[in-house]
């Protein structure tokens, strides 16, 4: 499986609304905005608000500045529409658009949550003396349940990189032993896609059987790795991760050829591949590992807070989406095998 640097599947532009309008890219620029659009000063100021005072990770603040994006192109230079002006009325107008835009309940909720945000910062700072998003219902009523693999769609994929046909101590061989010390770390912790790949050698303590690692608005927390995990990230360090190296030094415990970084793009693209070498049928991401990880730990007994603290949720109340995905499997193992269900 040669290595390449990747980005996110690009897909098509949407064809052009009734108005003529033209519908929203899906793809993000590199500065998370729409091309073209700019963004009013009280937007850039609660981004610089967002990034120095809160210290938010840059992929929140590009998903801001991606929504706040939308949100101007909606408005143009419609006076009612100005983020100091702007009332409730507007803000459901502009949900709408979203929708006629083709974007789905959960984008349009998550641009409503970027708002909230932004309308909260403008009273903090005086610029507003109401807030237009507060009572507005969120497009997204109810949460969907997280999807998980199974055990043994798990294994599968856990095996998959081990199943490459690859001479031994080549390269495609040393990158395959990468993979799969990476895949363990992921489903033995709960990392972030973005986490995992920014891991550091010195972040790895193995004798303790801990990870350090940096979450959102660099949160650092310590996270326990199992012995299975242990061994495929020792084996290969000791092994493979040199050949990778090529006789350069690099401060990342997975680095690409050369001692860079690797992208979540490219990860995401060889978890894919192995997804489907697996034979697995879900859409295979780096968070379906994240969610199987949590799920598994509920179905034998974790408790709610260490699991809050393992995956690096700031709201106890984001960790107890899993107790309803455990208490749905436990209702289908009910009727599928009780006698009088």
């Amino acid at each position: 499986m040669p290595e390449q640097a990747t980005s996110s599947p690009s897909r098509g532009p949407r064809a052009t609304g009734a108005r003529g309008e033209s519908r929203l890219p899906l793809s993000r620029s590199r500065k998370g905005e729409d091309a073209g659009v700019v963004l009013p000063p009280e937007a850039g100021a609660f981004l610089h608000y967002a990034r120095v005072e809160k210290g938010l990770a840059d992929n929140t603040l590009k998903s801001y500045a991606f929504d706040l994006a939308h949100f101007q192109r909606w408005a143009g230079d419609v006076p009612e529409r100005h983020l100091l002006v702007c009332g409730r009325t507007e803000l459901q107008e502009f949900l709408l658009w979203l929708y006629g835009q083709g974007l789905s309940a959960r984008s349009a909720a998550r641009h409503l949550v970027t708002l909230r945000n932004l309308f909260r910062y403008l009273r903090l700072d005086g610029l507003r003396a109401d807030d237009p998003s507060e009572g507005l219902e969120s497009p997204r009523s109810w949460r969907t349940l997280p999807k998980y693999l199974s055990q043994d769609e798990v294994e599968r994929l856990l095996q998959a990189p081990c199943q490459l046909r690859c001479a031994p101590q080549s390269l495609s061989w040393a990158l395959a032993q990468r993979d799969r010390a990476m895949l363990e770390l992921l489903y033995a912790s709960g990392l972030r896609v973005s986490e995992l790949v920014r891991l550091r050698d010195s972040d790895l303590d193995p004798e303790m059987g801990v990870v350090r690692c940096h979450g959102k608005g660099d949160k650092e927390r310590l996270v326990p790795v199992g012995q299975s995990a242990l061994r495929a990230i020792m084996s290969f360090v000791r092994t493979a991760r040199g050949r990778i190296l090529g006789g350069k030094t690099t401060p990342f415990l997975f680095p690409r050829r050369g001692g860079a970084a690797m992208t979540r793009q490219a990860f995401w693209k060889r978890l894919g591949a192995y997804g489907r070498q697996a034979q697995i049928r879900q859409h295979l991401t780096p968070h379906l590992l994240r969610h199987s990880f949590a799920t598994h730990l509920l179905e034998r007994g974790a408790d709610l807070r260490s699991l809050q603290t393992m995956l690096g949720h700031a709201d106890i109340s984001t960790t107890q989406i899993y107790t309803q995905v455990v208490s749905q499997r436990l209702r289908q193992v009910y009727k599928a095998h009780h006698p009088r269900a």
